[in-house]
């Protein structure tokens, strides 16, 4: 008949599992954070008068159907996103959500090890090969049904970030 020491023992076991789990994907900070704007110009403008930062050039992402701009705060990318393309998917969350925060990208060194690590622990991922995003991060987004409905990314970045961030 199992103790409750049986279950103590079984819910450390769990948890050590998930440590092991974590540090295999190796999560290494949060990359980058993306919010759905209507209107790219005026959000700019916005988070300029209220929080003092400056928003870079404005970049389009065709494949993506999106325009962006994007500042750095520490060593955090924010990236406001305006939809170009009314059939994309970030238009579609737009319509259904409105305006607001978008997704989370964890940075990983490996991505198409942090990718088949997600998929061997039973999790889903929505590319099945990453794709590039800005910079040539590759990029792999993870199945919001496994992240109770949050829209979560992993992304390696490139060398040439890396080497800007240490400086």
């Amino acid at each position: 008949m199992p103790t409750a020491q049986d279950g103590m023992s079984l819910q450390l076991g769990n948890l050590c599992h998930a440590i092991v789990i974590a540090s295999q994907i190796m999560l290494k900070k949060v990359h980058h954070i993306n919010f759905l704007v209507s209107d790219l110009d005026e959000a700019s403008s916005r988070y300029r008068s209220i929080f003092g930062v400056e928003p870079g050039e404005i970049e389009f992402l065709p494949e993506r159907g999106v325009k962006i701009a994007r500042f750095r705060l520490d060593n955090v990318w924010i990236i406001l996103v305006q939809p170009t393309d009314p059939d994309s998917m970030p238009a579609r969350h737009l319509a259904r959500e409105g305006e607001g925060f978008f997704l989370m990208s964890f940075q990983v060194d490996d991505i198409e090890s942090a990718s088949a690590q997600i998929k061997k622990q039973g999790g889903r991922v929505l590319d099945e090969t990453p794709r590039h995003g800005l910079d040539d991060w590759k990029v792999v987004d993870i199945d919001p049904r496994d992240t109770f409905g949050a829209r979560l990314q992993l992304v390696e970045s490139t060398e040439r970030e890396t080497e800007a961030q240490e400086l």
